[in-house]
């Protein structure tokens, strides 16, 4: 255990302050992970500018699951708008609801489903 004011750690050591102890602990296990390119360097970015590497970010996240018990955020599918929720929908709303979209579809109207859902996820998650 070190007892200094100053703080200076390198990057395979993770440094605790206790109540002005420091507590040196050497890193020793590795993780492999596969994420998206685009997430990763989007994560990236952002960790540079608050000055954190992605190796004490994900070493955080760890850390934070650890003495959380559990993910440290919510994480949660999206609540669906409420004119396209069915739950909240009584009997004859949701009947007319269907009679309207059979209508339409016998009509010619209506969108490729493909677009119909690119569409939806735009709404629901803005992707």
């Amino acid at each position: 255990m070190l007892r200094s004011q100053s703080l200076y750690c390198r990057s395979m050591f993770i440094c605790v302050i206790i109540s002005r102890e420091v507590i040196i602990m050497q890193k020793s296990a590795t993780l492999s992970l596969r994420v998206d390119p685009a997430v990763k360097q989007s994560a990236e970015s952002v960790l540079s500018q608050l000055g954190l590497s992605m190796s004490t970010a994900v070493d955080m996240f760890l850390r934070q699951v650890s003495l959380t018990g559990g993910i440290p955020f919510r994480v949660a599918l999206p609540e669906a708008p409420r004119s396209i929720d069915v739950d909240e929908l009584n009997d004859e709303q949701l009947f007319e609801a269907l009679s309207r979209g059979l209508k339409e579809a016998g009509e010619g109207g209506g969108v490729e489903a493909s677009a119909a859902f690119a569409r939806l996820r735009e709404e629901l998650i803005g992707a």
